[in-house]
């Protein structure tokens, strides 16, 4: 008999707690947090290419058990870090935010500029001068913004990346806070745009001092070298490396960031899989701090995962360098993914995955396969054009400055000598037309003038901003990059440096695959109609209507 009570209580208990596991797992209407997870430089063919060795709850559980968008691309030409964030998060392209790209010129003070500076912030977190940035080149909303004002403020919104623009475009103009990664000290920092002191959760976890400890480890490869095969081999010709000529494994960053045994080199951590590690344990900490997804209202993280970037750069797409990076980074997704589930729970959690760009190949590799690429020689062709212009118009100061594949004239000298500016912008045009490599030069009076819905054109004139951008434009042919200290880089149209991973996980996300083309516009209106909110104010992009 008391077996028999004890056998229905249990099966009752067991009854109720599967009830409340399948009450626990509906979705509220709205998530109580939405995470975007932007890997920098991230190229689509990673995730294929490295599949075998990936981790089953890393980026396999977002393809395995959520939406991804096969075909998903920026739809501009200077695909960048800082255009590449502000586009996602605003939904607009560069011509309309204002983040035509990394850094730009003025023509006026006769200067650059850069993306995210702002010389009245004050830096919060060190002594250095790292923090004087805010979103003020901006232009539009973001999505957080967006999230923000439709329920005055009660949302909160937290944005971080080692990179400074790449947390402070994503978190757009009202964010509760940006958090980036200050070189000088190891420390995370903010500015006084946002806040005046440090919440004690970030001083906590500065006063670990984990970038120390990550610094005095040794790079090795998660595997053994010789299971690398999606890889060139770890000595090879097409790698730039550290700074001082090291570019096989395995590396002391101990002696790497301390190369004079003086003081610290922080920012030897960038180009490291352990600043990638750094930023996971800092997401991790902020919600954790913030108390993100346990409100009455959505909350929102961004958070960009920037070493990929400069790890790419200094060994390559082909490097097993780069591929032990992103093993260990799928890891570090996984671990991350798993406290959130346990935390928040998996129903409660939208998060989209993503990358600002791509990038391309090595061109000198590139050759070495008889396949298409070089370097374009722009200051070489530079000091010919100037000669060109002397020759044609006089002597006189006619270019300003040459910056991300474009000309900047100088329309004062222009409009003085009575010159037409059309003119001359088509004269620089057709003679750039000359050189190796160049493929197109449009011009600035021709963008402004017409409007190209497919093509080149369509891409430089998503690029194109009117007050920002260039007298101008080049668009190099595919394979080639521009002369500079890196041997790879990003700032084309073409298929290796737009097209993107693009991943949706969690809440009521299904599994599926989507095969139409879709850009990365298309991410904040997404979310907006997820959350029953406006779009960013200057939205272009269109809804991923296979999600609903």
């Amino acid at each position: 008999m008391r077996f028999t009570v004890l056998f229905i209580l249990s099966y009752f208990i067991f009854l109720n707690v599967g009830n409340a596991q399948k009450t626990k797992a509906i979705p509220p209407e709205k998530p109580k947090l939405v995470i975007g997870i932007i890997i920098d430089q991230m190229r689509y063919d990673y995730i294929s290419r490295y599949w075998d060795k990936l981790e089953k709850n890393g980026f396999k559980r977002f393809v395995n058990e959520g939406a991804f968008c096969k075909n998903a691309r920026q739809n501009y030409i200077y695909t960048q870090t800082g255009p590449g964030h502000a586009t996602i998060y605003t939904g607009a392209t560069p011509s309309i935010n204002g983040i035509v790209s990394n850094e730009w010129y003025l023509r006026l003070k006769k200067q650059k500029v850069y993306c995210v500076e702002d010389s009245k912030a004050k830096t919060v977190g060190s002594d250095s001068d790292k923090g004087k940035m805010s979103p003020v080149n901006l232009l539009t909303t973001t999505i957080g913004d967006e999230l923000r004002l439709s329920n005055q403020n009660k949302s909160k919104v937290i944005s971080i990346s080692l990179k400074d623009r790449a947390a402070i475009l994503p978190g757009g103009h009202n964010p509760t806070a940006a958090y980036w990664y200050d070189n000088s000290t190891g420390n995370w920092i903010t500015s006084s745009y946002y806040i005046d002191t440090l919440p004690k959760w970030v001083i906590d976890f500065n006063n670990k001092k984990l970038s120390d400890l990550y610094l005095d480890r040794l790079w090795t490869p998660l595997l053994s070298i010789s299971e690398y095969n999606e890889s060139l081999p770890d000595t090879n010709k097409y790698e730039k490396g550290f700074g001082n000529g090291q570019k096989c494994f395995p590396y002391d960053l101990s002696f790497l960031s301390k190369p004079l045994k003086k003081q610290r080199d922080f920012s030897i951590l960038n180009i490291t899989p352990f600043g990638n590690t750094f930023t996971h344990d800092f997401a991790i900490a902020a919600i954790i701090g913030e108390n993100l997804g346990k409100n009455n209202f959505t909350d929102f993280l961004s958070v960009s995962f920037s070493s990929t970037d400069y790890i790419g750069h200094c060994f390559g797409p082909l490097a097993v360098e780069t591929e032990d990076a992103y093993l260990r980074l799928d890891k570090e997704i996984a671990h991350f993914i798993d406290f959130i589930e346990f935390e928040i729970g998996k129903e409660n959690v939208l998060i989209f995955l993503s990358a600002d760009h791509g990038s391309s190949e090595n061109p000198q590799y590139l050759l070495d396969n008889r396949l298409p690429g070089g370097v374009f020689k722009q200051y070489y062709a530079l000091s010919l054009l100037k000669s060109y212009l002397n020759a044609v118009y006089g002597e006189g100061e006619w270019i300003l400055t040459y910056l991300n594949q474009q000309i900047f004239l100088n329309h004062a000298l222009i409009e003085d000598s009575k010159i037409s500016l059309s003119e001359i912008q088509n004269k620089v045009a057709s003679f750039l037309l000359q050189f190796n490599g160049v493929e197109n030069a449009v011009t600035a009076t021709t963008l402004q003038n017409n409007n190209f819905t497919k093509g080149i054109f369509m891409y430089m004139q998503n690029s194109f901003n009117q007050k920002r951008s260039g007298d101008v434009l080049i668009n190099l042919e595919p394979g080639w990059i521009q002369d500079s200290d890196y041997d790879i880089d990003h700032n084309t149209a073409y298929s290796y440096d737009t097209h993107v991973p693009l991943l949706w996980y969690g809440w009521k996300i299904t599994r599926q695959t989507i095969l139409r083309e879709v850009h990365l516009v298309d991410v904040a209106p997404t979310i907006a109609i997820m959350l029953n909110i406006e779009y960013p104010s200057g939205c272009c992009g269109e809804p991923i209507y296979e999600l609903f």
